[in-house]
């Protein structure tokens, strides 16, 4: 399987991404980057860095997903004016209704953009969405938050479908359009990293299908990934019901 062939560089990747995004981070928050301003290339970027270009593209996605930057196709990618005040939007039981709502938006679009995605994904585009898979396995083996993973993954695959419009809808909503590594925070340690690792095997399913290029087998992986979602927040929703009840 693709987890368990890339293990060893997985990790590896994983930890200079992280790095990466920091740095950046910094950079941004220091003025080193200006707001307005464009970050350097992607080439320049990997050179300065000491790391691969998709490295670089998966910590650019990172910043984009938390509104920090953003790309401009046939300009590059630039620092949001906002992006000194903008903070990682963050998921409480509180919100789980509104979670549900964006889950069901999802769903529909993103069945048709796996099978789109299935027909339509160019090599580089499927490298991509493998390179955002292994990231998602790299978080749960180091025991890292794999919203900022899950979100590059999706929003590689509505890429593939090479319509716009699927990833300026997942763009719209940016991390909080994939809440569940949030939700589970409180939980025991063995209940999260089972539950990371179901969402790993629901996400396999459908990166196998995309690449072996059956769309209706890659529909039916992402109809089950994200229906599951939604089943795993009515429970979350039921429970925080019933809890704030007992009180």
């Amino acid at each position: 399987m693709a987890g368990v062939q890339g293990r060893v560089d997985v990790r590896k990747n994983g930890t200079l991404v992280s790095r990466l995004i920091d740095d950046l981070r910094q950079s941004i928050a220091s003025g080193a980057f200006a707001p307005g301003g464009r970050l350097p290339t992607e080439a320049q970027l990997s050179e300065t860095h000491g790391v691969s270009r998709t490295v670089v593209r998966e910590a650019i996605a990172a910043l984009r997903a938390d509104h920090l930057v953003d790309a401009r196709q046939g300009s590059g990618v630039y620092v949001l004016k906002t992006a000194a005040t903008v903070q990682p939007e963050r998921i409480d039981k509180d919100r789980v209704a509104s979670v549900l709502e964006v889950l069901e938006i999802r769903t529909p679009l993103e069945i048709e953009a796996a099978g789109l995605a299935a027909l339509r994904r160019s090599p580089s585009q499927e490298e991509y969405i493998f390179d955002c898979h292994a990231r998602v396995f790299a978080c749960i083996e180091a025991g890292e938050p794999i919203r900022e993973a899950d979100f590059a993954l999706h929003l590689a695959i509505a890429e593939a479908t090479n319509n716009p419009q699927f990833s300026s809808f997942l763009r719209s909503h940016g991390v909080a359009a994939i809440p569940q590594a949030e939700i589970v925070t409180d939980a025991q340690q063995d209940r999260q990293v089972a539950y990371h690792k179901q969402l790993y095997k629901e996400h396999e399913a459908i990166v196998l299908a995309i690449s072996n290029g059956d769309e209706d087998v890659a529909r039916e992986a992402m109809k089950a990934h994200l229906k599951g979602s939604q089943v795993r927040h009515r429970e979350l929703l039921r429970d925080g019901r019933l809890r704030s009840g007992s009180r």
